[in-house]
C-alpha cells in the first residue's frame, strides 16, 4: 500500500497501474460505511485507491488509525495530501454545479457543493479513475457528482453503494461518535421517519405532501430531534414531487442535540 502526499508522485503511480482503477474519495475518519466502499471497489477493480483529504470544517482525525483500517483491504494507493496541497492558499478556480446543488444541503451550507465539485474535479484529473465509489447516504452529493461527470465528460463510472446501518437503522457516519448516549438512541428517529414514509408508499400513498408530512411528524415525535428539512424529490434533479413515482428520493436532515445528521432512501 503506497501512501503518497506529492501530486507528481501520485500521477507517476497512477501511470504505472494497468487495468481498471477504482477510487474511493474520503475525508478520513474512516468507519464501516467507507470501508464497505473500499471492499466494493476491491471486488470489482484491478487497482484501488483511497483519498484521505482534509475534511471541511471537521477535525482532521487520526490518519494512522485510518491507515491501519485500510491495510488489511489490500488497496494499492492512499492519497493523503496536506491541507496546503489539497487547497493551495492562492487557489482561484472553482467548479459550480447549479440546479441540483441549490436546495437542501446547498441551501443550508452555502458554498459546500462548490468545494465538493472543485475537489472532485481535481481528484478525477489526478487519478483518472475508471470507477468512483460513493455511499447513498450522501444522496445530494451523489447527484452533484453525477451531474459533474455528465457535464464535464469525465470518463468515470459513478458507483453508488447502499448505506451501511447500525442494528436500529441509524446510518453509519463519522458524526455519530459525537452523540451522547441519550442522543444516540434518539438518532434512530431519522431511519424511523424514512421507514414510515416508505411504508406509506408501499401501502399506496403517492402524494408528495403527504409523504413529507409523514417524515416531519415522525421526526417531531422525538423530543431531542430538530428538523432542518425533509424532501421527497426526483433523484437526479432534486425537484420536489407532488406525484411520487418509483425511484423517488426521500431525504432528511436533523439536529440531535448539537450533532447534525443526514439520511436518505428511495421508494419503489
Amino acid at each position: 500500500m503506497q501512501i503518497l502526499t506529492n501530486l507528481a508522485e501520485l500521477r507517476q503511480a497512477r501511470a504505472r497501474m494497468g487495468g481498471t482503477v477504482g477510487l474511493v474519495p474520503t475525508h478520513g475518519n474512516l468507519h464501516a460505511g467507507k470501508l464497505s466502499l473500499v471492499a466494493r471497489a476491491r471486488a470489482a477493480c484491478d487497482h484501488v485507491a483511497v483519498s484521505l483529504l482534509p475534511p471541511e470544517g471537521l477535525a482532521s482525525g487520526d490518519q494512522d488509525r485510518d491507515l491501519r483500517l485500510l491495510e488489511p483491504l489490500a488497496i494499492d494507493l492512499v492519497w493523503a495530501p496536506s491541507d496546503v496541497t489539497a487547497a493551495p492558499p492562492d487557489f482561484q478556480t472553482w467548479v459550480s454545479v447549479e440546479h441540483v446543488a441549490a436546495p437542501l444541503e446547498g441551501k443550508h451550507r452555502p458554498g459546500h457543493f462548490r468545494a465538493i465539485a472543485t475537489q472532485t474535479t481535481r481528484l478525477f484529473n489526478a487519478f483518472a479513475p475508471d470507477r468512483a465509489y460513493y455511499g447513498q447516504i450522501d444522496a445530494q452529493q451523489l447527484a452533484v457528482v453525477r451531474r459533474l461527470v455528465r457535464d464535464l465528460d469525465f470518463a468515470v463510472q459513478i458507483v453508488d453503494c447502499p448505506t451501511v446501518r447500525e442494528p436500529d437503522g441509524l446510518a453509519v457516519s463519522r458524526h455519530n461518535a459525537a452523540l451522547s448516549a441519550p442522543e444516540r438512541l434518539a438518532a434512530a428517529v431519522l431511519y424511523r421517519s424514512l421507514s414510515a414514509a416508505q411504508q406509506a408508499y408501499a401501502g399506496g400513498e403517492r402524494d408528495g405532501d403527504t409523504l413529507r408530512a409523514i417524515l416531519s411528524s415522525t421526526l417531531a415525535a422525538e423530543p431531542l430531534a430538530r428538523e432542518e428539512y425533509v424532501s421527497v424529490a426526483q433523484a437526479d434533479t432534486l425537484d420536489e414531487l407532488q406525484q411520487v413515482e418509483p425511484g423517488t428520493l426521500l431525504s432528511i436532515a436533523a439536529r440531535i442535540g448539537k450533532v447534525r445528521l443526514l439520511d436518505s432512501s428511495f421508494v419503489g
